[in-house]
């Protein structure tokens, strides 16, 4: 069902320039512990990138709207989670987000973060919160 919705919104990509695809998760990514490292999703089987893209701003609606009902899409088949890098704008995905995004390491990150930026000023971003703000 998942294939089939990814066949979908790829016959009605909008632009040459946007682009859909899924990458394996597997190998060395999968041989290391999910708390080794920020990144909770090692034993995921793959990943997704959507993106709307033209190299005319008037399309930009356009663009928004197809990437979003895309990903509406696919989210009833995902971890909850997300490569933070690969996520829309904070405002747009929300904390709930982030913190799923990095599952149980959330609470240990936070607390690193409260050591290091403990006012929080490295904000602007898929955000970890420091522990106790």
């Amino acid at each position: 069902e998942a294939i089939a919705r990814h066949v979908e919104f790829g016959a009605t990509m909008p632009t040459p320039q946007a682009t859909m695809h899924l990458y394996p998760i597997s190998g060395a990514a999968g041989r290391i512990a999910s708390d080794a490292t920020a990144w909770n999703y090692r034993d995921a089987k793959w990943g997704q990138v959507m993106v709307g893209v033209s190299p005319d701003p008037a399309d930009n609606a356009e663009m928004i709207a197809w990437t979003r009902a895309y990903w509406e899409a696919m989210h009833p088949y995902s971890a909850g989670g997300a490569y933070v890098n690969m996520m829309m704008d904070a405002a747009d995905e929300g904390q709930d987000r982030v913190r799923a995004s990095y599952g149980a390491n959330y609470d240990r990150l936070a607390a690193i973060k409260a050591t290091y930026d403990p006012s929080n000023l490295f904000r602007v971003n898929q955000n970890i919160v420091p522990k106790g703000i």
